[in-house]
């Protein structure tokens, strides 16, 4: 591979005026396409064959229509109205204020007229809950009117909208359903709207990735020592990321996105197209040096840097592109757009570079900067803060094994409390409507409220006799449950042989007593089966949430156990030898683990105050986070690792060649990581709590992987193994081929060609 990218990058260098316009065509092409055909993104979170779906069909059985309200897609829409301070809204002003909502709700042309909206405070009264509030009657009514503390002051008005998938919701529809409770808001009450009708799904804001930017341009400067060479890995990353997520808008025209997907593709893009240019730089800066001119230089940066880019950036791919074994819709989507940021980044690195080398020549390390990369890191003579640093490993590896060690497993013990669950109201921004309703809701009937459990009994094999009998034992047995606040009367279908109920827990939708709960709940169906021949399924967000943590849990393992074969065969190949994937892939599970363990404890227990609505930690993010961090973790074994392999391979002892390796790769790796955890940890700054939760979580796993892993743990190991670190099995290595990450044949191939151009006879050329 060395000398194709050898010969590719001499020619990309030349023929510079070709390849530029090629990429200015591409990205301005794929801009016009992505913005013309693309179509607004949707997160649908759904998963086949969940345990909710046997609810679902029982509800398509016995009522036709209702689970229309359980689809992912479908649009709903419940208004939550609060009385003010010290009064209730069965007082006639408040009553009235009440009732115009209802009317002005009935106007918009998105409410769908042919299903009446039901006055909570009507529904009260006609069950007799105004005057005597019974919970054998009262119970589950939509006014507060068991309440304890303030009845009658919080009720919820559910409404059906015309509209038939989220994805077609717009602004203005969302405008209207909000303004249509401003007569009520004037006089006086609170009314908070949630549901999908609300969500309003925006991409990252941009800031985050200006100022992941504005870092990593400072890091390249100080790197560089230079000024005009910082800007180059800036343009290519732009370049890059703006051709991936056009892709990935275009994408849009023909299969439903996720809006995650380009949050994703933003951190991956950017991230990864300046770490693969800085390394590429970095090279092509000590070759100027050593090369007889900045063409060679150029092709022999893209035969060593380059080659090292290309198996790097497979890691990434296969990483992220493995998400869709894992079987889940939105996710393969994410890993899809992940992985097209990290092939676009490979392929700038590896292009677009050697052009840009070509227009800017020699120019590009001038003007040198005071004070700053004094040392050339590829100077053998040069003592840099790698090579001290590196010597520090060589003369106490145990102590920084060990030390290694002991942080990442401190850092890795509140993982154990891990608690998981989707993005729900309760995780949106405390300022947005959404989130007032679910605290409206939650301060008037209970935390439960926001996640019923609606529960679906099949009595089609149950005698006729005995149905009622039946049901009131399901009903009993639900209500048994120390979790479960309470369960509303039964709903019949018309032939009788369907009856619906909710379930009320005491805690919310993604609180793991609630998700045990349904467990439970579910667990008890044998039990009731067997005595009446009933069976039952149960839907509903929480119920929704808990069977896709459970999936998306059991997903772990095998999706690792993938993820890691590939690449460790992948890491056999570059590095021809068996110790150091293992070890590589080693340090990773601790660096993974302490990463869990620092996100939980900020983002899930709350520690030191710096989250202020704690929240269990997204579903997804730990089958997304081992892909990510993965990949990432892999790109600083490949570049600070083959050095060290190269410089064993000529000649130096296995120590020796580790810190020489050190003393060579540190500050480019040192500069990627910095970069890596300045973009991603920018996304704190967004206001979805998923994304900073995801932000934060990249950064520190780079920062554990990268230096406490990459170049603490994984030296000290080699060291300690010695030669052995280098050992491959003769017959695997006759049959492996041979790739050459180091470039060995590079020198060859130059050493064949100065000797033909010394013994050409005069007059040849």
């Amino acid at each position: 591979m060395s000398t194709y990218l050898y010969r590719w990058g001499k020619l990309a260098f030349r023929r510079k005026w070709i390849v530029l316009p090629v990429w200015l065509i591409a990205v301005v092409l794929l801009g016009i396409l992505g913005g013309t055909l693309g179509k607004p993104m949707a997160d649908n979170f759904s998963m086949p064959d969940l345990p909710s779906a046997r609810a679902t069909d029982i509800l398509d059985k016995h009522f036709p229509g209702v689970s229309d309200a359980y689809q992912a897609d479908a649009v709903t829409g419940t208004y939550v109205v609060a009385a003010p301070d010290g009064q209730k809204l069965t007082d006639p002003a408040n009553r009235s204020a009440v009732q115009a909502i209802i009317g002005d709700l009935g106007q918009l042309d998105i409410v769908d007229k042919s299903k009446p909206i039901a006055n909570p405070i009507d529904v009260a009264e006609q069950r007799g809950c105004l005057a005597d509030p019974d919970p054998a009657r009262c119970t589950g009514a939509p006014l507060n009117v068991l309440s304890e503390t303030a009845p009658d002051t919080v009720a919820v008005i559910e409404v059906p909208f015309t509209i038939e998938k989220f994805a077609d919701v717009t602004d203005e529809d969302r405008d209207k359903a909000y303004e249509a409770a401003a007569s009520a808001r004037n006089a006086g009450l609170t009314v908070e709207v949630s549901g999908t009708i609300m969500i309003n799904q925006e991409g990252p804001s941009g800031k985050s990735e200006m100022i992941g930017m504005a870092v990593a341009l400072v890091v390249m400067i100080v790197a560089f020592g230079a000024v005009v060479a910082a800007f180059v890995p800036i343009a290519t990353a732009l370049v890059g990321l703006g051709a991936a997520t056009s892709l990935i808008m275009l994408g849009t025209a023909v299969i439903e996105v996720p809006t995650f997907t380009t949050f994703l593709a933003s951190m991956i893009g950017i991230a990864l197209s300046i770490d693969y240019a800085l390394f590429i730089v970095s090279r092509y800066k000590h070759e100027l040096v050593v090369q007889e001119s900045p063409e060679e230089a150029a092709g022999i940066t893209l035969g060593t840097a380059g080659s090292a880019v290309v198996f790097a950036g497979l890691t990434v791919i296969i990483a992220l592109g493995s998400l869709g074994i894992v079987g889940v819709e939105f996710m393969t989507f994410m890993g899809l757009g992940g992985a097209i940021a990290a092939a676009f980044a490979v392929l700038t690195a590896v292009t677009l570079m050697p052009a840009l080398l070509s227009v800017l020549g020699r120019k590009l390390f001038k003007p040198k900067l005071p004070l700053v990369a004094q040392h050339d890191p590829e100077d053998d003579d040069a003592v840099t803060n790698g090579m001290r640093f590196g010597r520090l490993i060589g003369r106490a590896p145990w102590v920084a094994l060990i030390l290694s060690i002991v942080v990442l497993g401190a850092l890795a013990a509140p993982a154990t409390g891990l608690n998981l669950g989707l993005p729900g109201d309760d995780s949106m921004p405390k300022t947005s409507t959404i989130r007032k309703a679910y605290d409206l809701r939650t301060e008037g009937f209970g935390e439960g409220s926001n996640g019923v459990l609606n529960v679906a009994a099949d009595l089609s094999g149950v005698p006729a006799g005995e149905r009622e009998a039946a049901v009131e034992a399901l009903r009993d047995k639900l209500a048994s449950y120390p979790d479960m606040d309470y369960v509303t009367p039964a709903q019949w279908s018309e032939n009788r042989q369907g009856a619906t109920l909710n379930g009320v827990p005491k805690s919310g939708p993604n609180d793991q007593s609630t998700k045990n709960l349904v467990r439970d709940a579910r667990e008890a169906e044998g039990e009731l089966k067997a005595e009446y021949g009933m069976e039952y399924g149960i839907t509903g967000t929480t119920a929704i949430y808990a069977d896709m943590d459970h999936v998306l849990l059991s997903k772990i393992v095998p999706y690792l156990a993938i993820v890691a074969g590939a690449a460790f065969v992948l890491l056999i190949l570059v590095f021809r030898s068996i110790l150091v994937p293992l070890t590589a892939a080693l340090g990773f599970l601790l660096s993974m683990a302490a990463t869990f363990g620092a996100t939980v404890l900020i983002f899930q227990e709350g520690a030191f105050g710096l989250i202020e609505d704690p929240q269990p930690l997204v579903s997804f993010m730990p089958i997304m986070l081992i892909g990510l961090v993965f990949g990432l973790a892999m790109d600083y074994q490949v570049f600070l690792v083959t050095r060290m392999r190269e410089e064993f391979v000529h000649g130096k002892s296995a120590k020796e060649s580790v810190i020489a390796g050190y003393h060579h790769g540190a500050r480019v790796v040192t500069s990627a990581a910095i970069i890596m955890i300045s973009v991603f940890g920018s996304f704190l700054l967004e206001s979805d709590v998923t994304a900073k939760s995801f932000g934060f979580a990249l950064a520190a796993g780079v920062l554990l992987d990268a230096f406490v892993v990459r170049m603490v743990l994984i030296p000290a190991l080699l060291i300690l193994m010695g030669k052995w670190s280098w050992w491959m099995p003769a017959w695997l290595d006759r049959i492996l081929p041979d790739i050459d990450v180091e470039g060995a044949k590079l020198r060859e191939l130059q050493q064949r060609s100065t000797e033909t151009t010394e013994t050409e006879p005069v007059g040849v050329r």
